[in-house]
């Protein structure tokens, strides 16, 4: 499974229960186009047991803004609702997978 994209109106809809990771990217971004398939291959390892999804900036403006993204990528867990932490810049899948699988236990 890959990583899915969301948008406003399908946001709060996935994050309010369980495990989600979220990349907010956008196509013109250098980092990003680095950053985007480590989150797909990090979708495929966690398939079923956390939610890896995608936010184009570009095209969810509004929801960008309300989250308070400033620079890019920049990736937010969410665990029920909730923001558990927001990481602005290029990590390792390695680096993500374990913040997940921490949340998971």
């Amino acid at each position: 499974m890959s990583a899915i994209a969301l948008t406003k109106d399908s946001f709060q809809n996935q994050v309010q229960s369980g495990v989600t990771l979220i990349d907010f990217w956008a196509p013109w971004c250098g980092p990003c186009r680095v950053q985007l398939p480590i989150v797909e291959e990090l979708a495929n390892e966690v398939n079923g047991r956390a939610v890896i999804a995608k936010v184009n900036v570009d095209e969810e403006v509004e929801l960008a803004g309300q989250l308070g993204i400033t620079g890019i990528p920049t990736l937010i867990l969410f665990k029920d609702g909730h923001i558990v932490e927001k990481l602005v810049g290029l990590r390792s899948k390695q680096d993500l997978k374990t913040k997940i699988e921490q949340l998971l236990a």
